[in-house]
């Protein structure tokens, strides 16, 4: 069906105060440097008003922001760009390919196939680009797959398996319930971007795919297919920064002059938070570090979030981007 864009305006340049890290509102604060507008959802049949936000049932991909920014070294410049949100499709294969490529650290296994999955689930799933650009490589890509549903493909056996390996002994057991017998019920939420997309975009985003999840459950085709988006839970495998002697301040009551833990993405700080388990994994990828990070290690995060606390997760998510 027919999918129009609506626009939702934010502005404004005041500091607003997160109760997160440092990191975290650091990222969010970029939002007080930019003007832009942010896209929204269009209804494709019935109207189901979404919390907090006013806006109204059904999806739409093509979304516009405009994205302004300055640097106070050269307050002169302006860079402009119109994001625009899209189904996936076969075309960002390379694109999704390349934000993938290390979600399973440095293992070989058929990220191929993983992308092809992403790409072929169409109503439910986001790929961001800029608008009208000679070059249409994604810069962002969101989506949950079911792991009962896929559990015959190559790819998610092989995550599956990469996980099991590399879990934390007191996990293990709740990891493999979800895995195995609750697959049916799990969706692996897979969520990877360039690291300096606008943190405004955040909260649509997200916002798109729950609303799409929720969507499925009605509009796809036959019962098995909306019954595979009856998510009760997600799977989220993602990256950090930690702290060298982060374990080592577990153990003791001293302060920490730094932050034990940077969150790469801000919305994985809140996933954390309402997780039921999660548990981190030594990478082996390459990474080149910043100066600023030297006393940190990059390191693999996986949690599992109950589906009913995803409302909480997006409310805490608009509060952290576009401040209360």
């Amino acid at each position: 069906m027919t999918r129009r864009p609506i626009k939702r305006h934010c502005g404004g340049s005041r500091t607003r105060p997160f109760p997160f890290s440092s990191f975290g509102r650091t990222s969010a604060l970029v939002a007080s440097t930019r003007r832009q507008s942010s896209p929204l959802k269009q209804p494709r049949n019935n109207v189901l008003e979404s919390p907090g936000q006013g806006y109204t049932k059904k999806a739409l991909k093509e979304k516009n922001i405009q994205q302004e920014s300055s640097s106070e070294e050269d307050d002169e410049e302006t860079v402009q760009a119109d994001f625009a949100f899209f189904d996936p499709k076969p075309d960002d294969f390379h694109g999704v390919k390349i934000l993938l490529q290390s979600f399973l650290d440095n293992k070989q296994w058929d990220l191929s196939g993983f992308v092809d999955l992403i790409l072929g689930q169409t109503t439910v799933g986001t790929v961001i680009k800029i608008e009208d650009a000679e070059d249409d490589t994604p810069f962002s890509v969101v989506t949950a797959l079911n792991l009962g549903r896929y559990k015959d493909h190559r790819c998610i056996t092989e995550i599956k398996d990469f996980l099991l390996k590399v879990s934390q002994k007191d996990v293990t057991c709740d990891l493999r319930v979800l895995l195995e017998e609750s697959a049916h019920y799990v969706g692996l939420l897979v969520s990877q971007r360039v690291v300096n997309l606008p943190p405004q975009l955040l909260p649509p985003l997200y916002d798109a795919l729950f609303d799409e999840v929720s969507w499925a459950t009605e509009d796809e085709p036959t019962k098995e297919l909306r019954e595979s988006f009856r998510f009760k839970s997600y799977l989220i495998a993602t990256k950090i920064y930690k702290h060298k002697n982060a374990d080592q301040h577990k153990k003791t009551s001293k302060g920490f002059s730094e932050d034990p833990i940077i969150y790469i993405k801000p919305e994985d700080e809140i996933f954390q938070k309402i997780s039921s388990w999660s548990f981190t994994i030594k990478l082996h990828t390459e990474q080149v570090v910043a100066q600023e990070l030297r006393n940190y290690k990059l390191t693999g995060l996986v949690m599992a979030v109950e589906a009913d606390k995803i409302p909480i997760f997006r409310q805490e998510l608009h509060s952290l981007i576009d401040g209360p």
